[in-house]
């Protein structure tokens, strides 16, 4: 099995000043839970290259057994280091996608024309498509084959309006995702706040935070395996 994660190349968080990217925790456990069952994973990002890190995620506050591997993992952090140019990747070499949260995403991701193609070519074939908390965002102009958005009437979640008020950037991220992806006639549901929640509809696999990163993996998993 051959799935392909896409990162952010997203490293500035507004105008605030401050960096963001990917968030660690939900590319380290989701590689994990795949790598550990035999899967072939390949990186890529829009850019090329090493993504970048949101250094919240690196705080020990954040830490897990899964972000501690990683920082073990020299072979990983050097694969890292040379994700593919995501223009130059095809979804007819992979059986899924996978897209890792952070607030990086939502600026690059969600209008990347490449992405928008590769999940739009993915749902065409009937393979899974999956992204965990803010990275559901890359969905929001992605069309289904009528040209509707691609979550109409599909049961999704992702980042809730509250945890973004949690951390305080409600008025700093470009859009609010839980309302994004209502708009486009998404299913919306959510779990507690910062508890695991994972949304399955067919082949769209959704996660609504960090602490659900590891059940998307393993939906993805299992929804290859079947």
């Amino acid at each position: 099995m051959n799935i392909l994660f896409v990162l952010t190349s997203h490293d500035e968080l507004g105008n605030t000043g401050e960096k963001t990217g990917f968030w660690v925790e939900e590319f380290a456990a989701p590689y994990y839970v795949l790598a550990d069952a035999g899967v072939n994973i390949t990186l890529a990002s829009p850019a090329g290259g090493q993504p970048p890190i949101d250094p919240k995620s690196a705080l020990e506050d954040f830490q897990t057994d899964d972000t501690r591997r990683f920082d073990q993992d020299a072979e990983l952090q050097q694969k890292l280091a040379n994700t593919l140019p995501l223009n130059s990747v095809s979804a007819d070499d992979y059986d899924a996608i996978f897209y890792p949260g952070g607030h990086g995403p939502m600026w690059d991701l969600t209008q990347n024309k490449a992405s928008i193609a590769l999940i739009e070519t993915f749902a065409r074939q009937g393979k899974p498509v999956s992204a965990v908390c803010h990275a559901p965002s890359v969905l929001l102009n992605t069309k289904n084959e009528a040209g509707e958005p691609l979550v109409k009437n599909k049961k999704v979640t992702g980042f809730t309006n509250t945890e973004e008020a949690a951390v305080g950037l409600t008025e700093v991220v470009p859009f609010l995702l839980e309302d994004e992806l209502k708009q486009r006639g998404g299913v919306y549901s959510q779990g507690p706040d910062w508890g695991p929640h994972l949304v399955e509809d067919g082949l769209l696999i959704t996660g609504q935070n960090p602490a659900s990163s590891t059940l998307v993996a393993k939906a993805v998993l299992a929804s290859l395996t079947k």
